[in-house]
């Protein structure tokens, strides 16, 4: 496919978002010479095929075509989207676990009674309770960097990130260990690049379906087919993850209550096709089993 019409990527503007953005069109880039041949210079009138615009709501910027696709973590993306809004392209999933950051423990059963543990995310602070009740949560806001230059500040003795987020911005590095799933489950879509466009758009769809991950988008259906489920959001104490084997496709669920006191879990494990419907079940199952009163107080 060829056309000369610039091709608009929207996001916001917070470092994580603009280097989700980059790796997006570099892959666009890889696939489309076309899209990329044409690039300006200093003193040259060529007109730049790609262009990547500052948004503060990607959901807007694509339906009022201001920008032809928005780049997103999909862990982030609400539950169900705007009419006539889709998540189209999903790159291959990124580590889904969490790390352990902290100068005072190489882990998190090594830290002193009473340490302070930063994270802003209820599912970290249930399952670091869960494991660890004399531990101390502090919320800690803001992007990845801001959250490491608090915990650098001694505002907390140890915090809970991403993986993901930390290798796309180059700070892997301050990882002092990483969590298993055992001990952290992650958060449903955890590490997923998700690329939203309009569904009535064909040139959006025909240009993103190289960079589709069929695989990563198996396991994405299943985990949030189980966060649709629990009517749930990543505000709330859900952890899911899926994983597939061959045709094989598993997803474990938990929910927790924010103190950590109280947690439910549901398996399942099926064929690839049926992806939805095993995500959809075990979070039936987990709606059951916690009843009413557990989730009027999470959604």
């Amino acid at each position: 496919m060829k056309t000369q019409d610039p091709f608009l990527i929207g996001t916001r503007g917070s470092p994580m978002a603009l280097m989700q953005a980059a790796i997006v069109r570099k892959r666009l880039a890889a696939v489309h010479r076309h899209l990329d041949g044409e690039r300006s210079r200093p003193g040259s009138s060529a007109r730049r095929d790609w262009r990547q615009a500052g948004l503060h709501q990607g959901n807007r910027g694509v339906a009022d075509n201001a920008v032809d696709i928005a780049v997103h973590s999909v862990k982030d993306v609400a539950t169900w989207l705007p009419d006539k809004l889709e998540i189209a392209c999903l790159l291959p999933r990124n580590h889904p676990r969490d790390v352990f950051l902290s100068r005072r423990a190489s882990t998190l059963t090594e830290l002193p009674k009473g340490a302070l543990v930063g994270t802003s995310s209820p599912r970290r602070q249930a399952q670091v309770l869960e494991r660890r009740p004399d531990l101390k949560i502090v919320p800690i806001r803001g992007n990845a960097g801001t959250r490491m230059s608090k915990l650098a500040a001694g505002e907390c003795d140890a915090a809970i990130l991403g993986l993901a987020g930390l290798r796309r911005i180059g700070e892997e590095r301050a990882v002092t260990s990483i969590l298993s799933v055992e001990e952290m489950l992650p958060a449903v879509s955890q590490g997923v690049i998700g690329i939203e466009c309009r569904t009535d758009d064909l040139r959006a769809h025909e240009i993103l379906l190289p960079l589709h991950h069929p695989e990563t988008s198996t396991c994405n259906i299943a985990e949030r087919s189980l966060l649709a489920a629990l009517g749930g959001s990543c505000r709330t104490p859900i952890a899911g993850l899926a994983q597939l084997v061959g045709d094989t496709v598993s997803v474990r669920g938990l929910i927790f209550s924010p103190d950590g006191a109280c947690r439910h879990r549901a398996d399942r494990q099926g064929l690839v096709g049926d992806a939805a419907a095993l995500g959809a079940d075990a979070g039936a199952e987990l709606r059951a089993i916690a009843g009413p009163n557990f989730f009027g107080a999470l959604v």
